[in-house]
């Protein structure tokens, strides 16, 4: 890797925790709760490159690193689900007879 790439990398990194930052600090409370839940529910696009980073791995650290991100994004994604569940859960009618 050349020192340019890594420049362009870390810049890159730079902007995106800004931008990503800003766009969240402009999202009202009440929108909070879906927001993050339906972003954790999108990690099932980091258990498919884990996956596979996992399948070309030839080394231990890559091996180490797919599987980190694998265990990560797994639980992000079950937790999201339990989130939504729990949030819809709130919008669902109630039976006459209990308060």
């Amino acid at each position: 890797m050349t020192d340019i790439s890594l420049v362009v990398e870390l810049t890159v990194l730079v902007l995106a925790i800004f931008l990503g930052f800003e766009v969240i600090a402009k999202v009202p409370t009440m929108l909070h709760t879906p927001l993050m839940s339906g972003t954790n529910f999108i990690h099932g696009i980091v258990v498919v490159g884990a996956i596979i980073v996992l399948g070309f791995a030839d080394d231990g650290f890559t091996k180490a690193v797919g599987v980190v991100a694998m265990v990560l994004a797994s639980a992000n994604v079950v937790g999201g689900w339990f989130v939504t569940d729990r949030m819809l859960e709130m919008f669902k009618r109630r039976p006459e007879g209990r308060e």
